[in-house]
């Protein structure tokens, strides 16, 4: 897994990432979702390195990356405080422009990373994922019951107690998952963090910083204006659901970014894994490309 690639745990201030990094040529960042780590990407990773210096990180809280005690207001899991962390990666690795990925989770830190760090993006790729507030605008029954656990990990405790009562369980711990993630060791890393107490918390204040910090954030931009100047790339998996609740996500993200293109990935969510060949090709294709996109 990650053959030729670095392995580093490297302090960017408030925390220490674990991260991998390796390849040639302009460097692109790609952030993994909930429960990964950056094993998610080996894949895709080896595909992309002939072309691309890649750094996948653990984000903080998640992996072996670290874990900060919670604060009453959950800012130590704010997509802010990721975002910083991964800006402060990239200058220490020296890559001071960049291209960024994000999946799931990891694609509220690529938004985050765009809109505080204008300057050092380059282009964005954010795979199926919304800003937290327009999901939150357009929560009905439909949405409440699809993806209940938003609201179910925002309890204190119980989800806790739920899932480490049996986190194999909870998470999917199967044949079919291992034969997915295609690799022994991506399997026993992503086993390690669904199993271990303190990156489940972690991972739950994740959720919890969303509905509270995160949309305020979101919110102060949408009311000042700010907007992804860079081109944005959004994929999203056409056998998960994210189309079915709000329709074509690239009319929610046309509010959010100037210069923006999409389109479906035929695979399930865990897209690296399910469909590394095709991501990757995308990836390849839209960041290889010099300048502002064509048209929309």
């Amino acid at each position: 897994m990650f053959e030729d690639f670095n392995l580093e745990f490297i302090d960017v201030g408030d925390v220490t990432l674990r991260v991998r990094h390796g390849g040639h040529g302009p460097a692109l960042l790609l952030l993994h979702g909930h429960p990964r780590t950056h094993a998610t990407w080996h894949r895709v990773a080896k595909l992309l390195g002939d072309r691309f210096t890649v750094v996948c990180p653990d984000l903080r809280g998640y992996g072996q990356s670290t874990k900060l005690e919670p604060l009453p207001d959950h800012a130590q899991a704010s997509k802010r405080a990721m975002a910083a962390d991964c800006a402060a990666l990239m200058d220490r690795l020296g890559h001071h422009h960049y291209g960024v990925v994000g999946h799931d989770r990891g694609g509220l830190v690529a938004l985050r990373i765009a809109l505080d760090f204008p300057a050092r993006v380059q282009r964005l790729a954010i795979l199926d994922a919304l800003p937290v507030v327009e999901h939150l605008d357009r929560c009905d029954a439909r949405f409440a019951a699809a993806w209940w656990h938003w609201f179910f990990f925002l309890q204190p405790d119980k989800p806790e107690r739920a899932i480490l009562a049996d986190p194999d369980a909870w998470y999917g711990s199967d044949d079919r998952k291992r034969a997915q993630m295609g690799s022994d060791e991506a399997w026993a890393d992503y086993l390690s963090a669904t199993r271990d107490p303190a990156t489940v918390r972690a991972m739950l204040e994740d959720y919890r910083a969303g509905p509270g910090i995160d949309r305020l954030h979101e919110i102060a931009d949408r009311e000042a204006g700010n907007l992804v100047r860079c081109p944005m790339l959004c994929l999203w998996s056409s056998r998960d659901d994210l189309a079915d609740l709000h329709g074509d996500p690239r009319a929610i993200w046309a509010k959010w970014a100037t210069d923006l293109r999409g389109a479906p990935i035929d695979c399930g969510h865990h897209m690296a894994e399910e469909a590394p060949d095709e991501l990757a090709s995308a990836l390849s294709d839209f960041f290889g490309q010099r300048g502002r996109l064509p048209g929309r």
